[in-house]
């Protein structure tokens, strides 16, 4: 239920963070397996948006360190506070910047976040490379890849790029341009796969973004792209069984 506000109603007695947590990672764990990976090579990204800082806290006594925010507005607030709440342990979430960035909120994001998901034009790296230079500090950022080629979604279009070779030429100029940036440093790819009621139906997605990752690979060898940011509470698992690093996951985490 959303109160009028948009903000998701916390009920902390319908909630129970500790065990939902513990099954998230255990069938994080159990996808990693089957797919003959390691666990450990998969984080997960516990996304906080319209959540209060009482369910994060709830979440980082559980060992949960990294968060993930869709808002700046919104993220920086919650960074703050978390920064009060944690202030006697000195100790600091990871914060990720998940969701689209406008290039005027691009000062919010080097002020606050740690890690950028979701660069999807390079009009945008270049805004967050000059402030970075200008913070000095080193930003590290994925690419946003719309591998579905759906209408609503943010991202570099790469639906049918294995086919479509002005497609590929296009996105490997983007991605020279990036990784030449100083101030980030370019990390993987992120993606955002379509709403289904099976989550195998959308497995062509993640491995898609996958071998995407590789033929970059491939064609800049000195970018090494090790993360691949893919899944979310309905589709998590298919995606760390093709290749996830980076898991974003709130519903499943922190809704009743």
């Amino acid at each position: 239920m959303a109160a009028a506000t948009g903000a998701t109603i916390f009920d902390p007695e319908m909630t129970s963070i500790p065990a939902n947590l513990a099954h998230i990672r255990a069938r994080i764990a159990e996808a990693a397996l089957r797919a003959g990976r390691d666990p450990n090579d998969v984080r997960l990204v516990a996304v906080t948006k319209t959540y209060p800082v009482e369910a994060i806290l709830a979440a980082w006594e559980c060992g949960q360190h990294d968060f993930g925010e869709n808002r700046p507005e919104e993220g920086v607030q919650k960074v703050g506070e978390m920064a009060e709440r944690l202030a006697a342990e000195n100790a600091k979430p990871v914060w990720h910047m998940i969701g689209h960035v406008q290039r005027r909120k691009a000062n919010l994001v080097i002020a606050h976040f740690d890690v950028v998901h979701a660069i999807d034009r390079l009009a945008l790296a270049q805004k967050l490379s000059a402030l970075a230079v200008e913070a000095g500090r080193e930003l590290p950022v994925l690419l946003e890849c719309n591998v579905s080629g759906e209408a609503s979604k943010y991202g570099y279009l790469t639906a049918g790029w294995e086919r479509d070779s002005a497609l590929r030429e296009r996105l490997y100029a983007e991605v020279a341009s990036v990784s030449a940036l100083p101030g980030l440093r370019l990390e993987g790819l992120m993606t955002m796969a379509p709403v289904a009621d099976d989550a195998e139906t959308v497995r062509p997605v993640f491995d898609s973004l996958r071998a995407l990752r590789d033929a970059l690979h491939e064609r800049f060898p000195d970018v090494t792209l090790p993360h691949l940011s893919m899944g979310m509470t309905d589709d998590f698992e298919v995606a760390v069984e093709e290749g996830a690093t980076l898991v974003r996951i709130g519903r499943g985490i922190f809704a009743a």
